[in-house]
């Protein structure tokens, strides 16, 4: 293999990495843009439905320590670490902690809804955000852990 050669084989190898980067940034935007819309819909129908919403608070990355928060909404799973706010944003409640945190509190930063809550955890237990988010509202309390059909 020439000079040539390798140089034009190592422009194809960029051009095909940046082609699957690039894919793969569309379909995610994509997915977190469908999510958003559940999430939408998801407010705008616990609102209607007068399902109660709570004060949230976020536990530490070790798992010892719970935050009080701004946030006001609803927890989506058991463990009390993912939550829709009343604004119609996604929240993973878990953050650094520290004394600091516990004394003045915390405002974790929403984030991307995933279409699939749990996908690639070791746990191998997954469930869409839709059908999370529809046994929320079909259980009509609100409280956390009040179904076990939650994730």
């Amino acid at each position: 293999m020439g000079e040539r050669d390798a140089r034009e084989w190592r422009d194809q190898q960029r051009q095909a990495v940046r082609a699957h980067a690039d894919a793969d940034a569309r379909r995610r935007a994509a997915e977190h843009a469908q999510a958003a819309d559940l999430v939408a819909w998801f407010v705008a129908e616990a609102t209607r439905r007068g399902l109660p919403t709570t004060r949230l608070a976020a536990r530490g990355y070790d798992g010892r320590g719970r935050y009080r928060t701004r946030l006001t909404g609803w927890y989506v799973d058991r463990a009390e670490t993912r939550a829709v706010d009343v604004d119609g944003r996604f929240h993973l409640l878990t953050v650094p902690g520290g004394w600091r945190a516990w004394l003045f509190g915390v405002d974790p930063e929403p984030s991307p809804a995933p279409l699939v809550v749990g996908a690639g955890g070791r746990d191998g237990e997954s469930i869409p955000l839709r059908t999370l988010l529809t046994r929320l509202l079909d259980d009509g309390t609100g409280e956390p852990g009040s179904t076990p059909a939650r994730l």
